[in-house]
Order: C-alpha cells, then structure tokens, then sequence
C-alpha cells in the first residue's frame, strides 16, 4: 500500500528549455494557495503535521528533498527530485520533509487557505484523530 501518489506532470520539451505546467485537470482538487520552501538550512526539517481537510500536492521544482509519510498505522519515504513529477498528499496523512539538497526548492499546490484550525501539530493527536468522513 502506498500512502503518498507521485503524479507526473505533463513535460513539453524544447531545444530551448522544457516546460510542465499543473492545470485544472492535473491535479484530483481544486488549488486555492500556492506556495514554496528554499533556503532551507543543512540538517533542518519542515513539515512536521497533518491536515484535517486540506490537500497537497508537493514538487521539488530544484534539488530534493525526503517526504516521510506516516497514516498512523505505516511509514513511507518519498523522494523528489524531478521537477515534473509530484507528491500528491490527502488530507489526515502526516508528513515531513528532510534531507533537502542545497539550493533545493519544494513547491506545494494545496487545495484551500491557509488556516491554523486545519493542523495537527502534534504526533500523538494526530494518530487519535477521527478522520472518518473527511476524505
């Protein structure tokens, strides 16, 4: 079983330079926040939470970086490292992202705003979170 899904994201190739582009019909949820992580300091962690509704989808547009995913009942790392394919994380998965390369840049799609209401910051609440229904 997985827990993340690598999407690819359509590549238009030029001798000029490529292209990808994340359109409506990428991506399983409408995106209302675009957002992403650089400078990221040798040995630093982001991430670190859940989300009770909100969605994600996670590309390493430069460099990369490990995403360990955890369901409350398994583990799962996931790196990126292409610019053309992402992580597509859902709601009630917690996640965190390390090992990022130097010059590394994760850019996260996510499905609403933000709202602090949204995240479970703590490991032992998350996994006696009940999110049935919120899938």
């Amino acid at each position: 079983m997985t827990i993340g899904e690598k999407i690819k994201i359509p590549k238009i190739e030029d001798y000029r330079g490529n292209l990808s582009v994340i359109e409506k019909d990428i991506l399983p949820f409408s995106f209302k926040r675009v957002y992403y992580l650089y400078d990221v300091p040798a040995g630093s962690e982001r991430g670190g939470h859940a989300h009770i509704e909100q969605k994600a989808f996670l590309i390493a547009l430069s460099g990369s970086f490990e995403v360990v995913l955890n369901n409350a009942r398994e583990q799962e790392i996931i790196t990126l490292n292409r610019p053309y394919e992402g992580l597509l994380i859902d709601n009630g998965i917690w996640r965190e992202l390390k090992n990022f390369s130097s010059g590394a840049v994760c850019l996260v799609v996510a499905s609403d705003v933000f709202s602090e209401e949204d995240y479970i910051r703590d490991f032992d609440t998350f996994k006696n979170y009940d999110f049935s229904g919120k899938r």
